[in-house]
């Protein structure tokens, strides 16, 4: 893990909707320094206690608009950026959430700026509790 905090130590939750769990969601910060439309963020890979969580199940969260990691591929509005130093929610689609006590997260962000000759892969994991 970077330096500088990642992960806000807060932000970890089940999301419950209509009186059942139907997930849990984390806040992280872009690392990449500039802060990014959300077109060239390609992925991001949520791997919770040692098992990767499917694409399709993942939702990401910015400036108040909620998208799959396909629909953020297409999303060229400036409006919704992931800005250097913000959180972002990202939210797990997974039936019962997490259970109570100590987990560990290794999520990847995958992001690719056009005028950079190279992806930018930027693993960050932590050890939190809910």
């Amino acid at each position: 893990m970077a330096a500088r905090p990642i992960y806000n130590p807060d932000g970890f939750h089940n999301v419950v909707e209509n009186g059942k769990v139907i997930g849990y969601e984390f806040q992280f910060k872009a690392q990449y320094y500039r802060g990014v439309t959300l077109s060239i963020v390609r992925d991001i890979k949520v791997n919770m206690d040692g098992k990767d969580e499917p694409r399709e199940n993942i939702r990401f969260s910015v400036n108040g608009e909620t998208f799959t990691l396909d629909e953020m591929s297409t999303v060229i509005d400036s409006d919704y950026r992931w800005e250097f130093g913000e959180y972002a929610t990202v939210t797990v689609l997974k039936e019962g959430g997490l259970s109570a006590g100590k987990h560990h997260i290794n999520a990847l962000q995958h992001i690719e700026p056009s005028y950079m000759p190279f992806p930018i892969d930027a693993v960050c994991e932590t050890d939190f509790e809910i």
